[in-house]
């Protein structure tokens, strides 16, 4: 018995949809580079955010550092967030803190930052 698949018309025409990278994407990422690629983003809370004059998003963003080699980097994490020069399209970030840092050692050492970024649109 020989049993010939052939595609359907529309998957051979139609085009793969690319998704496209949001500016909470973008700042994962630039925290993934920040923090030297040891960190876990555990959870990421986007809220909308206006003023009178501006408009952006406000990010919760809870990180975690692993083991003994990504305490260190946890380290120089939490030193550099404030003052660091995110790359983001069309965003500018108004304001980088540290709200929680939560240090383990058992059953394996792990740092648990929690970190609030505020967004603005890029006029």
């Amino acid at each position: 018995m020989h049993v010939e698949c052939r595609p359907s018309p529309s998957l051979t025409t139609s085009v793969p949809r690319v998704r496209r990278r949001t500016c909470a994407d973008r700042l994962r990422e630039e925290l993934y580079k920040l923090s030297e690629g040891q960190v876990k983003i555990e959870a990421h809370r986007e809220t909308p955010w206006a003023s009178a004059t501006f408009a952006g998003s406000r990010h919760r963003i809870e990180l975690v550092f692993e083991e003994d080699y990504a305490v260190a980097a946890a380290e120089s994490f939490i030193a550099a967030l404030p003052d660091h020069e995110f790359a983001i399209p069309g965003q500018l970030v108004a304001d980088a803190t540290i709200t929680s840092v939560d240090h383990q050692m058992i059953p394996t050492q792990r740092v648990i930052v929690i970190a609030e970024i505020l967004l603005l649109q890029d006029a």
